[in-house]
């Protein structure tokens, strides 16, 4: 039963974003424009790496196609509420999943009138250390087995302090389009620092059964008592003969330090492609910004301008960069430095958030039994690493 194994990939994100680029450079002089800079540009960076699946059959994807949103009583067939994931949206909340376990072992199956089956079944699983997984399993297909759906809810929990709640559902259509989500929320105790923490996933994908076209996106958060949080994103879409991707992280110590992150790229088939990447880091005022944008041809002919920034702390900022077409410059100017020093959703928004996940009870502890928390159940980092950097213009 995937839903109540021991191992855990916690991946956990939401977070608007800014891309920085070397035109937004106030006082820098930029004689060439990156427009006419990407010649033979079948379609501009900036909405190839925003472009969605807008086609007719990702229209219909998106839909609720009639299907009742909840599961009826127990005495009758459950109803599908799987409804493809839309893209850019995040991890949803813990009332947008509305999981709900049974407190008793279900298993029923059955055939409706219009030659659809259906199954449910819940139960419980327990092992060492107070360990104990309820899940529920759900699911249908029509009369050919055309149009499918899947759902599974589970939450865990250990003497440790562990706890968790996730759900997953996957769907299909009869013109053969395929989606697949995940989510999870777990709370545990730090191994190293000895504090809570909260983080929260998700992963998210569609692909069309008739075109080239489909979409990926993995999302996490991960929060401490201390303020420190991390958040990060994944993501890689396909239209026929263009692809694009985008990674970006922020990272926040609750200290003062933070580093923020964007990578996108894009490319097509005939060979073109194209990005943008920046970076910031920044403590009690003083920091530094750095990016690079870039294009490649199908010939090979590689296009780029790098920029970066030093923030001094003292309304001095050092402004520098250069392109493979000869422009350059290096500047001190006067300037205000501004950036967000804490996270706008931080730790005390995430528990007012997780109060499903918080009022999970574990097993009931017997006197004298303490808990093992070198076997405790712990999810599995999923770092991305730092982001893109970009080093200063020779001097």
């Amino acid at each position: 039963m995937a839903a109540c194994t021991r191992g855990l990939v916690a991946r956990p994100f939401s977070i608007k974003t800014r891309l920085k680029v070397s035109s937004n450079h106030g006082d820098v002089r930029m004689p060439v424009s990156r427009e006419r800079l990407l010649p033979c540009k079948p379609v501009s960076a900036k909405s190839m790496l925003h472009l969605s699946l807008s086609s007719q059959r990702f229209r219909r994807l998106s839909k609720n196609q009639g299907v009742p949103l909840r599961c009826s009583s127990k005495s009758s067939a459950p109803q599908s509420r799987d409804t493809p994931p839309k893209r850019d949206t995040g991890i949803a909340s813990e009332k947008e999943w509305g999981i709900n376990l049974l407190d008793e072992e279900v298993k029923e199956f059955g055939t409706n009138e219009d030659g659809s089956t259906w199954y449910r079944e819940s139960g419980e699983d327990l092992g060492e250390n107070g360990y104990r997984c309820r899940w529920a399993h759900m699911g249908g297909q029509n009369h050919d087995g055309s149009v499918e759906w899947k759902e599974s809810w589970w939450e865990k929990s250990d003497w440790t302090g562990y706890k968790e709640l996730g759900a997953e559902k996957h769907g299909k259509n009869a013109e053969g389009d395929s989606w697949w989500e995940t989510w999870k929320e777990v709370l545990y105790q730090d191994e190293w620092s000895n504090l809570a923490r909260i983080e929260r996933s998700a992963e998210k994908q569609a692909k069309s059964g008739t075109e080239d076209a489909g979409w990926y996106e993995k999302w996490w958060e991960k929060y401490d008592a201390k303020g420190w949080t991390e958040k990060g994103a994944h993501k890689y879409g396909r239209l026929n003969e263009q692809s694009w991707w985008e990674k970006w992280g922020e990272h926040y110590d609750g200290r003062g330090f933070v580093l923020k992150w964007t990578d996108k790229w894009a490319e097509t088939k005939l060979g073109t492609r194209w990005g943008d990447k920046w970076e910031e880091k920044f403590f009690a005022g003083i920091g530094s910004r750095q990016g690079e944008t870039w294009h490649v041809s199908p010939a090979g002919e590689r296009w780029s301008r790098t920029w970066g920034e030093e923030h001094f702390g003292d309304g001095k900022v050092h402004k520098y960069g250069k392109s493979t077409t000869g422009e350059s410059w290096d500047i001190v100017v006067d300037e205000d430095t501004f950036y967000e020093s804490e996270p706008h959703y931080g730790w005390a928004d995430v528990v007012g958030d997780s109060t499903q996940l918080l009022s999970i009870k574990p097993v009931e502890r017997p006197p004298g039994v303490f808990p093992d928390f070198g076997s405790s159940t712990l999810p599995e980092s999923d770092d991305p690493g730092p982001g893109p950097t970009v080093p200063p213009p020779d001097q």
